[in-house]
């Protein structure tokens, strides 16, 4: 069954994308940014679009990808090819996911974990790595994460699609991303989780630049790579360390090693380091780019380039989890690490302030969501931060299912409204959508943490847990995360009062033709919405309650004194736990109050704050910051080397100079051939006096 559950996703990947390759010919494209609705509206007037709509008195600077339209070319009715990959590719996610939720029953709830060797892969040394499938709760927490979202997805995926020529190349990179993120899950081992890390990367590339006519989205699949290469690079010593460190690659190895080896330092350049401290640290960077932490998160709001199903199963429900995953999955190596765990907690929480803010400002439905995805994922590291593991892998599991709601939701808005995603070009819609708006209240609720939604348990328990653990960073981790929760909540209704309430600002021939999404679209939204209102009320016993002990076995290990989940469940002041809703409602109402009860408030606010609106408007100056370190200066570094270096010097003196001088010296020594005879014989006259001149002055 294990092996079902990781393989049929890359079985369904082979026969989709040879369909792709070999399926022939895909209807002739159009050109980029004309697509299934082209004409209907001019995407392109965005920038100058009277920005007082939404209360704001006064236009923004462009952004870069922001005058996008979600779709690609234009096809013709579906072939045989097409449908083939689309029941293939479902399918096999489908029956993946059935065994998943098996699966998690069995090991996570019935306490069976097990591993199970496929084959020997690497043997070099004392470097011994085997190809194995390691099912233990963690594990079948992310089964049942990955695979349910992305069946949903891949369902969803069928509807959106519709009208797309290359709907088997889709499904394919669907499927592979899929299959490479239970790879990273079920690693056993260092270097297997690398595989499918890596994996992942690759097929987040592809898919963000599915639609490779578009210059925006070749930009943002680069981004997202080179990104992610930094953070990658950062994994890869840290990887090495730990071999290093403890002589092995594979977990348990590495765990039972830790203890001993807690207090050795390691050397670097003549200076001494705690060992640990260090590998944590560069296992930390490449969690930090993957999952998105401020400093390597600028790939992940233009990773929105791509179609909206890859939004919500790669940058809210699965690949951005994967460093959230990697720690919980070292929490044995990181516990020995408490230097480590501090900078956790402090770059988690000001991930979660930092993309509240700029959530607030933007315009764009889904930019404001990836920023919600961004702002959570750093609730879930300073979760971990404090010691927190299960708690974080709590919000993962609940945030996976409203989050993966809130794409979908807006990929059926931007459906319906003939794929314009800007939020100043909607409102009043409700009405022509009532489904998708009643989930994406569901989702809105989930996220902003209100009782009995999936959110209210999971966000709680990690404020509580940063509160308990008495230490200064989690105290400074709890209050930022309170203002967090405030900022979510109110970005969470601003999104929904524009796009769904108040007067139309679309223009008269999109309202009219909006309409709700075809069911193949509300079916996918209808069960993830199950997952919104339901996970956290079901599960929470078991990931952070009474029975967690039980649950999570020996997936995870925190140290006695380091246990804030057990600290907040005793003795905490009566206001903490009623902190987030308070703050939650604050900011609905806040909103409800610039955006519906008087909508001149956010133009007059906005004027007020001037140039800091601005800066938090251009996502902190964060890309510019970057542009001007490291990309003007390599730009002009490889200039330099290029011009001057290989044009002017090697190739001016090297081949070009030599060739140069051939041709000049052979160009004057023709002119010595003159074809006269007396020319010849005087100058071997010349030649016979000058020997004669050398010889006797020789004598």
């Amino acid at each position: 069954m294990e092996v079902l559950v990781v393989f049929l996703p890359l079985l369904a990947f082979l026969i989709a994308g040879s369909i792709a390759l070999f399926g022939g010919a895909p209807a002739v494209a159009a050109p980029a940014g004309h697509g299934h609705d082209h004409g209907h509206h001019d995407h392109h007037n965005h920038h100058n679009h009277d920005a007082h709509h939404a209360g704001d008195d006064h236009v923004h600077p462009a952004e870069e990808g922001d005058d996008h339209d979600d779709h690609g070319p234009v096809a013709g009715p579906p072939t045989v090819g097409d449908r083939v990959a689309q029941l293939v590719t479902t399918g096999s996610v489908l029956i993946s996911a059935l065994l998943s939720w098996v699966l998690f029953f069995d090991v996570a709830v019935g306490g069976d974990p097990r591993t199970i060797h496929l084959m020997t892969w690497i043997q070099s040394g004392t470097l011994d790595t085997a190809w194995s499938l390691r099912i233990d709760q963690l594990t079948a927490v992310m089964l049942v994460v990955i695979n349910t979202v992305s069946a949903m997805v891949h369902v969803y995926s069928i509807g959106y699609m519709a009208e797309d020529p290359q709907k088997p190349r889709f499904m394919a990179y669907l499927s592979l991303f899929t299959f490479c993120m239970l790879m990273l899950v079920t690693a056993d081992n260092l270097v297997q989780l690398f595989f499918g890390w890596e994996g992942v990367g690759l097929a987040s590339y592809l898919l963000i630049n599915f639609w490779y006519e578009k210059p925006s989205a070749n930009n943002a699949s680069m981004k997202a790579f080179l990104v992610n290469r930094v953070g990658d690079f950062g994994f890869a010593l840290g990887i090495f360390a730990i071999f290093v460190l403890t002589g092995s690659v594979v977990f348990d190895e590495i765990f039972a090693r830790v203890p001993e080896i807690a207090g050795q330092s390691m050397t670097f350049l003549s200076w001494e380091f705690h060992g640990l401290t260090v590998a944590c640290l560069l296992l930390f960077m490449g969690a930090m780019g993957k999952s998105a932490q401020l400093g390597l998160h600028t790939w992940l709001p233009d990773a929105m380039e791509g179609p909206t199903p890859v939004s919500a199963l790669i940058h809210a429900a699965t690949m951005v989890t994967a460093g959230v995953f990697m720690l919980c999955r070292l929490s044995p190596v990181f516990e020995y690490a408490p230097v480590a765990l501090s900078v956790v907690t402090v770059v988690g929480a000001l991930t979660a302030f930092v993309a509240a803010t700029i959530g607030m400002t933007q315009y764009d439905i889904k930019r404001v969501i990836a920023y919600s995805t961004m702002s959570q994922l750093g609730y879930m590291f300073f979760a971990i931060g404090v010691s927190a593991y299960g708690a974080a892998m709590f919000h993962l599991f609940t945030h996976a299912f409203f989050k993966a709601l809130l794409f979908l939701g807006a990929g059926s808005v931007i459906h319906a409204m003939h794929h314009e995603q800007d939020m100043r070009k909607m409102g009043g819609i409700w009405r022509k959508v009532p489904f998708t708006y009643a989930v994406m209240w569901i989702g809105n609720l989930a996220l902003a943490g209100l009782p009995f939604f999936a959110g209210y348990f999971s966000k709680d328990m990690i404020l509580e847990a940063a509160y308990a653990s008495h230490s200064s960073f989690g105290l400074l981790a709890f209050w930022i995360g309170i203002a967090a929760a405030l900022m979510t909540a109110f970005y969470s209704w601003r999104l929904l009062f524009l796009t769904f309430h108040g007067q139309t600002r679309a223009d008269h021939h999109t309202y009219e033709h909006a309409h709700e999404s075809p069911m193949v679209m509300l079916v996918p939204l209808a069960v993830l919405t199950l997952g919104a209102l339901f996970s956290g009320m079901l599960f929470a016993g078991w990931f952070v309650g009474d029975h967690r002990l039980d649950f999570w076995g020996k997936a995870i290990f925190v140290m006695q004194e380091n246990d804030s989940i057990e600290h907040a469940h005793h003795g905490l002041p009566f206001w903490v736990p009623l902190a987030p809703m308070v703050v939650g409602l604050i900011g609905i109402g806040l909103a409800y109050l610039a955006y519906i009860a008087n909508p001149g408030l956010p133009g007059r606010i906005t004027a007020t704050l001037g140039g800091l609106y601005r800066f938090v408007y251009r996502k902190w100056m964060f890309d510019e910051l970057y542009d001007a370190l490291f990309v003007r200066p390599a730009s002009w570094l490889g200039r330099g080397l290029w011009k001057t270096g290989d044009v002017t010097v090697i190739d001016g003196m090297g081949p070009n100079g030599l060739a140069a001088a051939t041709r000049l010296i052979s160009a004057r020594a023709s002119l010595l051939q003159s074809g006269y005879v007396y020319h010849y014989a005087f100058a071997m006259v010349i030649g016979v006096v000058a020997l004669i001149a050398w010889l006797s002055l020789r004598g």
